[in-house]
């Protein structure tokens, strides 16, 4: 079987963990300190703060800035229910608004629709999916008119940019999730990044028990803080990330180049978007089929994401415990059914390529 999704490790991640767990300093300390500074050093972002995982960065990051109970946060509804679970950590509300239908990203016009509706909203959580830079200079002229904070969410975009501006350095904060699935791994870990040092001393406040002066507490904090174990993991991906992402380039070129097939619709780039293919989603009318054939043929797939979020049964609940309105996205509905991924990961092989390519091509519904 050839796996939707590979974590590349090997004798250096071992060893850095093998040197922490020598070291006896296993909790956050010095190597998670380091990890903060080469995260900002390679992703062009000036500040970060290492935290245990991508959901809780949501979360941290949403607080830090400024989201409390009842607010309404904008925010896409074709994403996994981290982004909007981080929402309801704060007790706020999520205002669903539909994606395009190319770029699977949130629309800039359903943003400026919403916020047009209601100029009581102060807030827009986006997400860069499948590594895909959003339309981000339509969305920050919008944010500025509006006055509205935005926070990225670039759990999926390791390196990606946005005509050439890194993900994570336009709105107010930032965060990454290191899943073994993403394109870099701490086994499970997250950051949050920000060009403002005074939001990241809070951030790092929050993950701390709300501490920076031990057994001092100025606010209710939580203790989200990252191991040394895990940052010595993510030191050693850092030195291997560039060409991780430029061999998920490549290998999404190749099949960009040589899929053909009148059945499937291959992923659209975004002028300006640096997509460095988290994953490589395919669209089809013919997705049941084409699962059972790939599976057949011992091809890993994904569904990212087989119902939106705006109808999990968890979110449908909360909006209607706090009275608020839930709403329709259709193109986000219609994705949800055709969408589905294949492997793009950088270690496959030449013969993983040519395979999964006449797989592909030759599908009949």
């Amino acid at each position: 079987m050839i796996a939707i999704a590979k974590p590349v490790i090997d004798e250096l991640e071992i060893q850095a963990v093998v040197n922490v767990m020598r070291s006896g300093n296993l909790a956050q300390g010095d190597v998670v300190f380091d990890f903060e500074n080469q995260f900002s050093n390679h992703f062009g972002n000036k500040y970060s703060a290492a935290i245990s995982n991508g959901t809780v960065a949501l979360h941290i990051a949403l607080l830090a800035a400024g989201v409390t109970p009842g607010d309404v946060v904008l925010t896409t509804p074709f994403s996994f229910i981290a982004t909007t679970n981080a929402i309801i950590y704060c007790g706020a509300i999520p205002h669903f608004v539909d994606v395009d239908d190319k770029t699977f990203n949130i629309s800039p016009q359903a943003i400026e629709e919403a916020l047009i509706k209601n100029r009581n909203i102060k807030y827009l959580l986006l997400v860069h999916l499948y590594g895909q830079a959003c339309k981000m200079d339509d969305i920050m002229e919008i944010a500025r008119k509006y006055d509205v904070k935005v926070i990225e969410d670039c759990a999926q975009a390791h390196g990606s940019a946005y005509n050439k501006k890194p993900v994570g350095t336009f709105g107010i904060g930032g965060t990454f999730s290191f899943y073994p699935t993403k394109n870099m791994t701490t086994g499970e870990g997250g950051m949050i990044v920000s060009e403002n040092e005074d939001y990241i001393s809070y951030c790092k406040k929050l993950i701390n028990h709300g501490s920076t002066v031990r057994y001092v507490h100025d606010v209710t904090g939580y203790n989200y803080r990252m191991t040394n174990i895990s940052a010595a993991i993510g030191l050693a991906q850092l030195t291997r990330i560039n060409k991780m992402n430029e061999l998920r380039q490549e290998n999404a070129n190749y099949f960009l180049k040589h899929i053909e097939n009148e059945h499937i619709i291959l992923p659209y780039t975004e002028v300006g978007s640096e997509h460095i293919y988290h994953q490589f989603t395919l669209k089809t009318n013919y997705r049941e089929s084409l699962i059972k054939f790939l599976t057949e043929k011992e091809i890993g797939y994904g569904i990212h994401y087989p119902v939106p979020i705006n109808e999990q049964k968890n979110v449908i609940e909360y909006l209607d415990f706090n009275k608020s309105e839930l709403q329709s996205t259709p193109v986000a509905k219609t994705l949800s059914e055709k969408v589905i991924s294949i492997p793009v990961h950088p270690s496959l092989s030449k013969d993983n390529l040519e395979y999964i390519v006449e797989t592909v091509n030759e599908f009949k519904p």
